[in-house]
Parts: structure tokens; C-alpha cells; sequence
């Protein structure tokens, strides 16, 4: 094979148990396989989540190879997430990878989950990649940030939510709506019918950079229970216009301050990263800023968005050649800081 480092990469922070291989930049394969237990119960439940990364790991490792058509004997290094996210489903692929590491006698890297997310624009299929230094939005259901990215290994959080971040607005205003979940895609699905100015809810008030949506969230539980009183078939009669318009509460509060960020920093390259990346208003409101203001703006495929392992392997990548390489003690860390 050739001297291009070939890692593996492990993602297992949630409820998707992922492997990918990339070679150098350029990804040969990418497998989730997804828990659809926890939709009956309306939200992820950790032990059920880790007790299927103990199932589908190696099944899921062994597809990726058989896809980027290696063998684990070619494999460089191996790259897992080591945190922030459910503590149980991070043991899982990090007792793995630090088996296999083993086995193998090859380098283990840790990577941090939210760092992978941002780095997953640097996956090389041919399409441009942004310029140090520029801004992350990073924007899923347990994180909310607006991250200066210097360099592959040098980020700054310079902004991030102090209480709920936007994904989980999103799936618990589904929920309000008796929507299942994941409710987030749900909301974005049905808002295109809808108008966004129909409804209006309480915007934060927060100084500097950071975000907060706990507000908004008891601002729309009241507007719903409110209506509700009124006219039992409020929601149903509504829907359209009820999901388009905390779409664009969420989405504005997320641009008003990345704008603020632009301001404070001068720079105009800009990136989004992270689960609600995929959302179609945000994407459609940046590209239109960006647009605007002459910024360049760099949005992920649909498949890096949502958790992967091709953003871990690229994540490992940059760290092999910089030589920074976790041992045997590692252990994850459920609120691991950026």
C-alpha cells in the first residue's frame, strides 16, 4: 500500500455506531449504522445506546474495511472519539480502539468530537476547503458554538450557549408539537409549507458572543399552551406555520451572532459544522448572508453533518502527522472541553 498513513476511525458518542477509513485526506469508506430503538421513547436512552455499540462495532469496523477494500494489517493508526458525549457509548468505541491499537501495534489518537465536526471540511473530494484563519458555526444537540479556527490544531471557542443548545431546541419544540423524534428534521420538513413570520417568541437577551435558548423554548411551550386553551386543534391547524416560524427564531438567533463574530473579528470566511447543519433554512439564510456580504462560506455534504467517523479519521489524520498520540490510559470524557 502506499506510505500515505491509512487511519481508521471510530465514532461512537451518541446513538450511531460509525467506522471510516481515509487515506490521507481522501475517505475510501464510511459506515453508520444507526439505533432505531430510541424512537419509541422519544429521545436517546444511554444504556440501550451502549449495549448496541457493543453489538454493531465490529460488524460496522469490518464493513468499513471490506468497503475501502484493505486489510486491517494496512491500517496506520486507528482515531476514536474520546468526548464530549454519553459516557457508556464512548467506552465502547474507545475500549476498541484501544484494543485494536494494541493488537495492531499501532499509533492510538483521541480525538474530540465537536474539533471533528469542523475538521470534516478538510475530507478531500475535490471541492474547495477553507482558509485559516475563519469562523465555525458548530450547531448540533448538545453544542452550540461559534469556534475561530486558526489552524488544524489551533480553535478558539469564542461563543457558546449557556444553557441549551440549538438542536435541542429544535427536537423538544417537535415534541410540544407531538412530533416523533428526531423532531429537528421533522420541523425543517414541514416549515417549508409554512410562514416564518406568523408566530412570534421571546428572543434572548445575551451579552457578547454566547447564545442561550431555555427562554425561547418556555416562550414557545407558553404560545402553544396558550392557543391550545383557546382552540384544542391549534397545533393541527397551525402546523406549517408554528415549524417555519421556530425555524427562523432558532435560525436568526444563530446568525445574529455569528454576524456580531464577523464584526469582532474581521474575519469573512465562514464554516458550518455539527447536526443542525443540515438544516435547509440555515443553510439557505447563510448562503444568502454570505451572498450579501461577500463572505465565503463553506457547507458540509449531508453526510458529515450528522455523526460520522470520516470526521474522526480526518481529525486523526492532522494529529499523526503532528505525532500527537494517546496511550493505554486514555479514557473518555463525557464533557470533554474543546
Amino acid at each position: 500500500m502506499s506510505k500515505i498513513p491509512i487511519i481508521l476511525g471510530i465514532e461512537s458518542s451518541c446513538d450511531d455506531t460509525c467506522a471510516a477509513i481515509l487515506q490521507g485526506q481522501k475517505i475510501l469508506s464510511n459506515i453508520v449504522s444507526n439505533q432505531d430503538i430510541h424512537k419509541i421513547y422519544g429521545g436517546v436512552v444511554p444504556e440501550l445506546a451502549s449495549r448496541a455499540h457493543q453489538q454493531n462495532i465490529i460488524p460496522v469496523v469490518d464493513a468499513a474495511i471490506k468497503k475501502a477494500n484493505i486489510t486491517k494489517e494496512d491500517i496506520t493508526a486507528i482515531a476514536f472519539t474520546k468526548g464530549p458525549g454519553l459516557l457508556g457509548s464512548l467506552l465502547v468505541g474507545g475500549s476498541f480502539s484501544k484494543s485494536f491499537a494494541m493488537g495492531m501495534d499501532i499509533p492510538l489518537i483521541a480525538v474530540n468530537h465537536m474539533q471533528g465536526h469542523i475538521l470534516s471540511h478538510f475530507i478531500d473530494e475535490g471541492e474547495a476547503m477553507p482558509e485559516f484563519p475563519f469562523l465555525c458555526l458548530t450547531v448540533s444537540g448538545g453544542h452550540t458554538q461559534i469556534v475561530q479556527v486558526d489552524s488544524h490544531n489551533k480553535m478558539e471557542v469564542i461563543g457558546t450557549t449557556i444553557d441549551d443548545a440549538a438542536g435541542e431546541a429544535f427536537d423538544k419544540s417537535a415534541k410540544l408539537l407531538g412530533l416523533s423524534y428526531p423532531g429537528g428534521p421533522l420541523i425543517d420538513q414541514y416549515a417549508k409549507n409554512g410562514n416564518p413570520y406568523a408566530f412570534e417568541f421571546g428572543k434572548p437577551k445575551i451579552k457578547e458572543l454566547d447564545f442561550s435558548f431555555s427562554g425561547l423554548k418556555t416562550s414557545i411551550l407558553y404560545k402553544i399552551q396558550n392557543n391550545l386553551q383557546k382552540n384544542p386543534k391549534f397545533i393541527e391547524e397551525n402546523l406549517a406555520d408554528l415549524c417555519a416560524s421556530i425555524q427562523h427564531s432558532i435560525v436568526s438567533i444563530l446568525l445574529k451572532k455569528l454576524e456580531k463574530a464577523i464584526k469582532q473579528t474581521g474575519i469573512k470566511q465562514l464554516a458550518i459544522a455539527g447536526g443542525v447543519s443540515a438544516n435547509s433554512y440555515l443553510r439557505s439564510q447563510l448562503t444568502e448572508l454570505a451572498k450579501t456580504k461577500g463572505y465565503s462560506l463553506y457547507i458540509p455534504k449531508f453526510e458529515y453533518c450528522t455523526d460520522n467517523a470520516a470526521m474522526i479519521a480526518i481529525s486523526g489524520y492532522f494529529k499523526y502527522l503532528d505525532k500527537d498520540f494517546a496511550d493505554q490510559s486514555e479514557t473518555p470524557s463525557a464533557r470533554l472541553p474543546f
